[in-house]
């Protein structure tokens, strides 16, 4: 009896999940991401600019550490999109897709700003900036808060919600804007120069210091409360399942709204520093798209308040960085971008080589 051969084709391919990866591996394929994504960046720059690359890349470093004020700044940035990033991560890290942070900054630095406004000449300095705080913490909790409610007892879509509340605070700061300035202008110029009431004090003869110094102490408490504590184990579960919290007897409509608490707060606590600290005043894009920025450095790292440290640093060092070699070589600011792109692009590729893994198959015979 004769035996038939029968191939059987299969895809030349498929994509299976990894378990998780060793730390070390994930920043080895990292590393290898980036230096893949300057090598690509240097081959653009060639063909579009004919500069050396390496001379670009020297250019993108001294502008961010050119100089001791340079440097400075590319801390106070840091800080700033650290912050915010770490507002938005406990409501990611338990699976609510708050998109409103840009919103809950600019709330909080109305409120700041109001109060620098109204009360620059009836309380002591310190006394003032401690209302501004308070106030914007707990404006920045308020707009945290409403779609937190919502999606707690409608089960609303969160995104689409705390998304449109952004738009609401626009326009909140727009209409006070105009309240304020006599001249109906809608710029709003520095508050209180004169007197600098509001203003967060120097140390050190540094402006930034006390931005810097509080977001890191807020990276360490955001750390260990997520890491550590019995709210922060609740978020994760809420995260993976909220049928299984609800099982085990976790409140899922209490662990909603109270995290919303936390992200709303730190978002706040973001605007009066943005305020206080660092502009001395306020306007439609004090967040500067930092609260879309943050999602992406939550997500690259993997919500953890550590290593989001870094990934800030990256963005940050991109931003300044290709902002510099604009100026320096006289190129088209969307040239800098480009490059940004295309490292940003490598970085967030690399992911799916941590995540999943490619099995190529072969043909299978059968008799």
């Amino acid at each position: 009896m004769n035996s038939k051969t029968e191939h059987i084709k299969e895809p030349l391919f498929h994509i299976t999940k990894r378990d998780q990866m060793i730390w070390y591996k994930q920043w080895i394929i990292r590393t290898i991401a980036i230096l893949a994504a300057l090598v690509v960046s240097g081959i653009v720059i060639m063909v579009l600019t004919k500069y050396n690359p390496l001379k670009v890349y020297a250019e993108m470093f001294k502008g961010s550490f050119g100089s001791s004020r340079k440097t400075w700044i590319l801390l106070q940035n840091l800080a700033m999109l650290l912050c915010i990033s770490l507002a938005v991560t406990p409501a990611f890290k338990m699976k609510f897709w708050n998109l409103g942070a840009e919103g809950q900054v600019l709330v909080g630095g109305l409120a700041s700003a109001a109060c620098m406004f109204y009360f620059k000449d009836s309380l002591p300095n310190a006394v003032l900036i401690l209302i501004m705080l308070v106030g914007s913490i707990a404006a920045g909790i308020i707009w945290g808060v409403i779609p937190a409610l919502f999606k707690a007892k409608w089960n609303t879509n969160e995104s689409l919600f705390t998304l449109m509340m952004n738009y609401i605070a626009i326009q909140l700061v727009s209409f006070f804007i105009m309240v304020w300035v006599p001249s109906g202008s809608s710029v709003m110029g520095v508050i209180n120069q004169s007197s600098e009431a509001g203003w967060l004090p120097i140390v050190f003869d540094q402006k930034y210091f006390l931005n810097i110094l509080i977001v890191a102490l807020l990276t360490a408490a955001m750390f260990v409360y997520l890491k550590y504590s019995k709210q922060g184990y609740e978020i994760s579960v809420v995260g993976e399942s909220q049928n299984t919290a609800r099982y085990i007897g976790i409140d899922v409509k209490k662990v909603i709204i109270r995290t919303m608490v936390i992200s709303g707060g730190v978002c706040g606590l973001a605007g009066f520093l943005l305020v206080s600290g660092t502009n001395h005043t306020i306007s439609k894009e004090l967040a500067g798209g930092m609260g879309f920025t943050a999602i992406m450095v939550s997500w690259l790292a993997k919500f953890n308040p550590v290593l989001m440290v870094i990934t800030s640093f990256l963005i940050v060092f991109l931003q300044r960085g290709a902002g510099e070699i604009a100026t320096a070589f006289r190129l088209n600011e969307s040239v800098a971008d480009i490059l940004t792109g295309i490292i940003l692009f490598f970085i967030i590729g690399c992911e799916f080589f941590i995540n999943y893994k490619i099995n190529f198959k072969k043909h299978k015979e059968v008799k």
